[in-house]
């Protein structure tokens, strides 16, 4: 069996969303400056990297991330590679090519090559428009994967594209790394940290080569 690890390596140098902190990993504790262990602490975001958005994110009283279904997280997926396109939309989902019985997608853009390319913030990433959020819905979809830090285009769709998904139970997963990656159909295993009430979380996503 193959596995291919599409989540990103949490370090000081991730892009992160303008509105929220960098990330901050420091040694607390050190076996060469004279500590018996050696202990890292973390300060960021969850919704930083390769993360999962909890319903409760954009949603009142949506679900929180501890409380999301194991099967909607793992299961046969659909990588769809958008190429050159510069936004996923109707007519672009219109001309996907998949089997009726697989509900999870994700979405390989350009959005993969921008990773590793310094700390900058790429606000002119490929997304979903809302419209094709309810297309998605409609077909019924119940995950959906992007390669940059939202689903949604950065200006006023973005929360109208997450809510439609959200308030429908679809999970959304951000942040993934599919450069090296080949469209096609894969085992998806996404398992987010199990944060009491969060409304997102970090989460490690691998696709198993079928």
């Amino acid at each position: 069996m193959k596995y291919i690890d599409i989540s990103l390596t949490i370090d000081k140098n991730l892009p992160h969303w303008p509105t929220e902190n960098a990330v901050k990993v420091r040694k607390i504790k050190s076996i060469v400056k004279g500590d018996k262990v050696n202990i890292t602490q973390i300060d960021m975001s969850v919704h930083t990297g390769t993360h999962v958005d909890a319903p409760t994110h954009f949603v009142k009283n949506g679900k929180a991330i501890d409380q999301l279904p194991l099967d909607r997280l793992i299961g046969k997926c659909y990588v769809c590679n958008v190429k050159n396109s510069e936004v996923i939309n109707i007519d672009f989902l219109k001309n996907v090519k998949m089997s009726k019985n697989i509900k999870k997608l994700l979405f390989k853009t350009k959005n993969s090559n921008l990773w590793g390319k310094k700390k900058k913030f790429f606000k002119n990433y490929v997304a979903l428009t809302a419209d094709a959020a309810k297309w998605l819905v409609k077909k019924g979809i119940d995950l959906v994967g992007i390669d940059y830090l939202s689903i949604g285009r950065f200006d006023k769709e973005n929360t109208k594209t997450h809510k439609i998904l959200l308030k429908k139970g679809v999970v959304v997963v951000e942040g993934l790394n599919l450069k090296n990656v080949n469209q096609g159909i894969y085992e998806l295993i996404i398992l987010p940290i199990k944060i009491k009430g969060s409304d997102g979380a970090p989460a490690r996503a691998i696709l198993k080569i079928l």
